[in-house]
């Protein structure tokens, strides 16, 4: 049975999200991605101690429900990104059709014009989220780099490394278009390279020992309150 409907995340204070206070997850995918977010986002805790940001390739001419799905299929909090949100923790912002997503230096949200150059005929692309998120997190940014086309995110994931982040790409066995993956791995900037079902627990262990004992920053409600949530 899938988990129940969740509160959406509420716009927070810039505070809630100061310069590198706590790990951001910035993942792209394209062709396949559907099937490798939900994968990933379902096996993270209600409590993972890191904010997420996706920019998937969708067609500009329908509206998505991308973040409606990836709702249902995990713990998380998801919702879809509007200019003025807040990066916080156990919450995940879609980027909207048509529309690419910047973080700015207070951990706020900001989107282009639906009008903005396409990157890698993109829009919205990984690389103006993974080079905000590089600018901002620095160390503490993580790239995900899943199943896609087109090479979109291998700028972006120089740029997070050039900051202290680290880079994960999903192998070529698990990518329906390994283009994506394959052309972030080309950079030599990759740190792991691994099959869709492992990238999910290297999240947990990349961010969830070293945030386990600091205050946590929640968007809408609280970890507990989550999972209290999901057992009724």
């Amino acid at each position: 049975m899938p988990p129940s409907p969740k509160p959406s995340a509420r716009k927070t204070s810039a505070n809630a999200s100061a310069r590198g206070a706590f790990p951001v997850v910035a993942m792209a995918a394209s062709v396949g991605g559907l099937k490798a977010l939900s994968a990933i986002l379902s096996v993270l805790p209600a409590d993972f101690p890191a904010a997420i940001a996706i920019v998937m390739h969708l067609s500009p001419d329908h509206d998505s429900v991308l973040a409606e799905i990836l709702d249902r299929r995990t713990l998380l909090v998801v919702k879809k990104a509007h200019t003025g949100d807040v990066l916080c923790q156990s919450c995940v912002f879609v980027a909207p059709p048509n529309h690419h997503l910047f973080v700015a230096d207070s951990g706020r949200l900001e989107l282009s014009s639906s009008s903005a150059e396409k990157v890698h005929y993109a829009r919205p692309s990984a690389e103006p989220l993974f080079a905000s998120v590089a600018a901002v997190y620095r160390k503490n940014a993580i790239a995900v780099v899943l199943t896609g086309g087109d090479g979109d995110g291998s700028f972006g994931v120089q740029i997070i490394k050039d900051h202290g982040g680290r880079v994960i790409a999903q192998d070529r066995p698990t990518s329906e278009d390994f283009s994506m993956p394959r052309t972030a791995i080309e950079t030599g900037d990759v740190d792991f390279i691994l099959p869709l079902d492992e990238i999910g627990p290297k999240l947990i262990e990349l961010v969830g020992a070293a945030r386990a004992n600091e205050p946590k920053q929640y968007c809408s409600t609280t970890a507990k309150q989550v999972m209290l949530k999901h057992r009724t």
